[in-house]
């Protein structure tokens, strides 16, 4: 696996690979690598001919009360994780004074309510850092395909229309979330948390899970499925910052559930924020 630290040697080694006929794939992350990033590795390998990983901590999706400084950042571990699936042919690990250099003005901003709802209700700048370094790492690596997970589906969706609206020839992924046997969803995240905490975590899933038998009996009132989701995660004494059910894709609220719906929930572990989802086809 070779490891890129340079901007521009990133450039030149996509375009080789480019020139020789291959295709790429490539898996962007924050580092502190899990199951569930694995499992973005492994499609893309099933799917192209080589497999490029970033490994960026991105401070501009970050507000100053968030927790940048202290996000895990173990990458030594992350790249022996990497080199042990013999599945990723670059690493690309830049410094955040490259990505952003001084006198650095430019950003991509995705202009509707997708961004407003759900976690961009309480994190207004989250998303513009967001859509603002994947552009700038799919304009470096020029994939034929971006993986995304599901865990951060408003993420996906939000990239998803950035892509299509500026016309990346870069076709996105979404891959299932990746779930410890009890249910809850693999996250970077998890790691803040206490025993205690890590034993209430679950609910969330499970309230989830709730919610899908509700819609599998015939409820179609989002409130009440609403309702019956936090009723659920108080069980365990949780800040709730949101459990909404939206349309998948575009992320409009509902007044009935019909089509392909997303139901997804943001709870306060403690100081830990963690998000989890499902999606759900109603005929």
């Amino acid at each position: 696996m070779k490891i890129i630290t340079s901007i521009d040697e990133m450039r030149q080694y996509a375009a080789k690979l480019r020139k020789r006929g291959h295709t790429i794939g490539f898996v962007p992350t924050m580092g502190a690598l899990h199951a569930g990033h694995i499992s973005l590795v492994e499609a893309a390998a099933g799917e192209n001919d080589r497999v490029i990983v970033s490994i960026f901590l991105n401070p501009a999706q970050f507000s100053p009360n968030e927790d940048l400084d202290a996000y895990p950042k173990p990458l030594k571990k992350d790249i022996k994780m990497l080199r042990t699936t013999k599945k990723v042919d670059c690493l690309f690990n830049p410094a955040a004074n490259d990505v952003y250099p001084d006198g650095y003005a430019t950003y991509v901003e995705l202009q509707n309510s997708m961004v407003n709802c759900l976690c961009g209700a309480t994190r207004p700048t989250h998303f513009k850092g967001v859509t603002t370094v994947v552009s700038k790492l799919l304009n470096i690596t020029r994939p034929d395909r971006i993986y995304l997970g599901q865990k951060d589906a408003q993420q996906a969706f939000i990239l998803m229309k950035v892509m299509s609206d500026m016309n990346y020839p870069t076709t996105a992924v979404i891959c299932p979330i990746v779930r410890e046997k009890d249910g809850l969803a693999l996250s970077s995240r998890n790691a803040y948390l206490t025993p205690e905490q890590r034993n209430c975590a679950p609910i969330i899933y499970r309230s989830l899970q709730m919610a899908e038998s509700m819609i599998e009996l015939g409820e179609r009132d989002p409130e009440i499925i609403k309702k019956e989701m936090r009723r659920k995660i108080k069980e365990e004494n949780l800040e709730i910052d949101y459990v909404e059910a939206v349309s998948s894709g575009d992320l409009k609220p509902l007044e009935k559930l019909s089509g392909r719906v997303l139901i997804a929930a943001a709870v306060f572990i403690g100081k830990t924020r963690l998000i989890d989802n499902t999606i759900i086809d109603i005929q």
